[in-house]
């Protein structure tokens, strides 16, 4: 099976995934830590100002404990007290059994009196201010407090200048305590809350915007910069294993033609040995039966005649010897007839030659085309011999494609099928065979090439042929060479039953 090798774009692709992923993931974690420390700031000052509240109804409390037995001087004493003591009271108002008060205190004294807690009447917040009235007998009491002054700003956790904004609520009224930069952010952050007292019911509002350049952005860059880093490393590592994989490959099929053309060598050593053999064979036989003829010797050349004829009977002995191992020879280099032969899909040999050689096509500029190959049926095949045919074929047409100076370089691979045979088709758009040529490509020892042996085709048919099929050579009708490759087609189980 052949390993893809992502292209650079895929490669480009995942380094802006993993940053964008890993920028969302830091930009949300800073939210939310901003959202934690906002919430945080938001329950302290909601402690603060409920803190001030329970003082005012425990002020209001005290004034009311403070009148029986201690007499008008004393009550009217504290009273003149608080406004030193306590900065938001500004005014601190008390009435007897006969005084009336205004409406609005009036109608606070008595729901007052019926809860029996202190009461808010005359709020204005508009101005920050509101009055706290507490029923009480002989007299009851009511303070006009200032809010502004009520905030205790020591222990104000957010910067008076700063993003927030902090909002006092009652009813459609509000009341302003610190405006925040009020500009427009991308994120809101919102924390409501009502304070912890039943006489000031206020709503405390705080807010905040964050702006798109509040966000980490040196951090996000540093992890752009690693993600990016770690892209091209996995890529480089991935380039190099590729590489290392596509060196092996290319040194076994270089092995497995330097052993093919080895068999071809000794078969045609064999092929020429035979010949003078067979024929020092024949010469020392009739040698030997003529001096085997009792006609022709004598008693004078009876020791002469026995020598030579020993030494003919080693002649020949020794000529069958070296037959016997140029047989031999032969046998041992020859491949054998379809034993390794199975099915297979010629688009696997085809993907597999077109990887290992993709570095020498990229830097040829060749356009590799294919067609037909996804669809075309098995064939009965050597895989490791089909390799080298597809791997030769296509050597060749890129050295043939060296030649073209101008125009584009184009590789076209395509298969059909008929009943019985699978054809592979590769065309070049180089200058084709020239006429003398191919009447000789699969001659073994010719070549065109400076510097070839002439075994490549000559191999490749020969291994064809050991597989059932054929190899064919012609030139293309619009320019180039195209060798056809035929092999046996796996037969169907309906083609097997008819």
């Amino acid at each position: 099976m052949v390993t893809r090798t992502l292209p650079r774009w895929a490669w480009s692709v995942a380094a802006v995934l993993l940053g964008a992923a890993g920028c969302a993931w830091l930009a949300q974690a800073d939210l939310a830590t901003r959202g934690e420390a906002f919430d945080t700031d938001a329950r302290i000052v909601h402690r603060l100002l409920s803190q001030q509240a329970a003082q005012h109804d425990a002020v209001l409390a005290t004034l009311a404990l403070l009148q029986p037995g201690t007499g008008a001087a004393a009550a009217t004493s504290a009273e003149q007290r608080l406004p030193a003591l306590y900065s938001q009271v500004l005014q601190v108002l008390r009435r007897g059994g006969v005084e009336a008060w205004p409406a609005p205190l009036a109608r606070a004294e008595a729901e007052s009196a019926t809860l029996r807690r202190a009461v808010l009447a005359d709020i204005d917040l508009a101005r920050g201010q509101y009055t706290l009235v507490r029923a009480g007998l002989p007299s009851s009491f009511a303070l006009r407090i200032d809010a502004a002054a009520a905030v205790p700003w020591a222990d104000w956790p957010l910067p008076r200048q700063g993003p927030v904004r902090v909002v006092l609520q009652h009813g459609d009224a509000r009341w302003v305590l610190q405006p925040g930069t009020g500009e427009p952010g991308r994120w809101r952050l919102a924390a409501e809350k009502r304070l912890a007292s039943d006489s000031q019911p206020f709503t405390l509002v705080v807010t905040r915007t964050l702006q798109v350049g509040e966000l980490p952005w040196w951090r996000l860059l540093l992890w752009c910069v690693a993600a990016a880093a770690a892209v091209a490393g996995l890529a480089a590592w991935q380039r190099q294993r590729d590489s290392a994989r596509r060196a092996r490959e290319l040194l076994r099929l270089g092995q497995v033609g330097r052993l093919n053309a080895l068999g071809e060598l000794a078969a045609g050593m064999a092929h020429e040995l035979n010949q003078p053999l067979t024929a020092v064979l024949a010469s020392t036989q009739a040698a030997q039966r003529l001096l085997d003829d009792p006609d022709e010797t004598g008693a004078d050349l009876a020791t002469t005649l026995a020598t030579t004829r020993q030494a003919l009977a080693q002649s020949v002995q020794q000529a069958r010897r070296a037959a016997d191992v140029v047989a031999r020879l032969r046998r041992l280099v020859q491949p054998a007839d379809g034993g390794a032969a199975r099915p297979m899909r010629l688009a696997d040999a085809v993907d597999s030659v077109l990887y290992l050689l993709a570095p020498q096509i990229e830097a040829a500029g060749v356009h590799v085309e294919r067609y037909g190959l996804d669809d075309a049926p098995e064939v009965l095949a050597d895989p490791v011999a089909l390799e080298q045919i597809v791997h030769n074929l296509v050597q060749n047409a890129l050295q043939a494609l060296e030649g073209v100076a101008a125009g584009p370089r184009r590789l076209l691979i395509h298969a059909s099928a008929t009943a019985d045979r699978v054809v592979l088709g590769v065309r070049d758009s180089g200058p084709g065979f020239p006429p003398a040529a191919l009447e000789r490509a699969f001659e073994p020892f010719f070549t065109t090439r400076q510097g070839g042996l002439g075994l490549g085709l000559s191999l490749c048919e020969s291994l064809a042929a050991g597989m059932g099929g054929a190899l064919v050579a012609r030139n293309a009708g619009a320019g180039g060479a195209e060798l056809s490759l035929t092999l046996p087609r796996v037969a169907t189980p309906a083609a097997g039953a008819a």
